[in-house]
């Protein structure tokens, strides 16, 4: 959620072979940046995508752009939502619960997603919950939907004051990893299901971060538009354009950018103020719009690598 935000603003190998960028931030410890932009085809047809957020407006706001490219590529998409956001929308707590299930949904069925798993913590409170549950249940749903690919916020984002962004990610990526093996929690098992390690990893943040790559979504800005539309609960994204031609209108004042209707507005405050951070990043890179991460994808075992290097044929 990035209310704090908008005021101080006003995957493989193959996704590794474009071009590297020269930027600010050109090194980190899982390589340099890159930037990645749409491919032809389905090059991802047949893989599984978890959108996590603790929030109704963090996948909408921070990843929508990089979700729509790769569901373009090819990537079914599943949404996941931690918290049910009852301390961030209008009304008493049980209308804030419905209005922003309301927009998960929504967005969801916007994006394209095949399913939302609503995991239902209490807002703001997630340190207060035993992660080595939530870690479970991320296990459970990574071998149940067979994931490959996960996007959500940076376990090592810097400055994150909201404990639902920091419990939410890490206990992601803890069971990204646990997913994987063969003995955690075997009665998945019994049950049917198959270990699944998740091998590539999208990480956002709010604030500071490692960047290593930075995803062109220029040809995705429309249908983020679209997503953010959907969130009215929260804001920044939902009426906040008609909200303030109205703020406007009573103080005697009024803005081109907000008229032509009330959803017009609110797709051009969204594509102004919302996209502001998208234009920056992309200004960096030479892009119209790009979205950034700290991305984590699979790295060969040392000793298939030396081989590669190394092995002569054989006599």
């Amino acid at each position: 959620m990035t209310r704090r935000l908008l005021l101080q603003y006003g995957i493989t190998s193959a996704a590794l072979a474009q071009r590297p960028a020269a930027g600010p931030d050109d090194y980190n410890e899982h390589g340099p940046v890159v930037i990645e932009r749409a491919r032809s085809g389905k090059p991802h047809a047949g893989k599984v995508l978890a959108a996590i957020q603790p929030h109704s407006d963090d996948i909408p706001i921070f990843a929508a752009g990089t979700v729509f490219k790769l569901m373009d590529e090819g990537y079914t998409a599943y949404m996941i939502r931690v918290t049910n956001d009852d301390m961030a929308g209008p009304g008493g707590i049980a209308e804030t619960v419905t209005a922003n299930e309301r927009d998960s949904f929504a967005v969801a069925r916007v994006m394209g997603m095949k399913k939302v798993f609503d995991l239902n913590y209490n807002n703001h409170n997630m340190d207060n919950i035993a992660r080595s549950e939530l870690r479970a249940r991320f296990i459970f749903l990574f071998r149940l939907l067979q994931v490959d690919t996960v996007v959500t916020y940076d376990p090592w984002g810097h400055y994150e004051e909201n404990p639902d962004h920091y419990v939410t990610s890490q206990c992601v990526e803890a069971a990204a990893w646990m997913a994987g093996g063969s003995k955690d929690y075997p009665e998945h098992f019994a049950a049917g299901l198959k270990p699944k390690g998740v091998r590539d990893k999208y990480y956002f943040a709010r604030f500071q971060q490692r960047v290593n790559r930075v995803v062109d979504i220029s040809a995705a800005v429309d249908r983020k538009i679209d997503a953010n539309l959907e969130n009215v609960a929260q804001g920044p994204a939902g009426l906040n354009g008609q909200r303030l031609r109205e703020r406007l209108a009573r103080e005697g004042k009024r803005l081109p950018l907000l008229e032509g209707g009330d959803r017009a507005a609110n797709r051009n405050y969204i594509r102004e103020f919302v996209l502001d951070r998208d234009r920056e990043t992309g200004r960096k890179y030479g892009l119209e719009y790009a979205e950034q991460f700290h991305y984590i994808g699979p790295e060969p075992p040392a000793v298939d690598e030396y081989i590669r290097k190394n092995a002569l044929p054989a006599r």
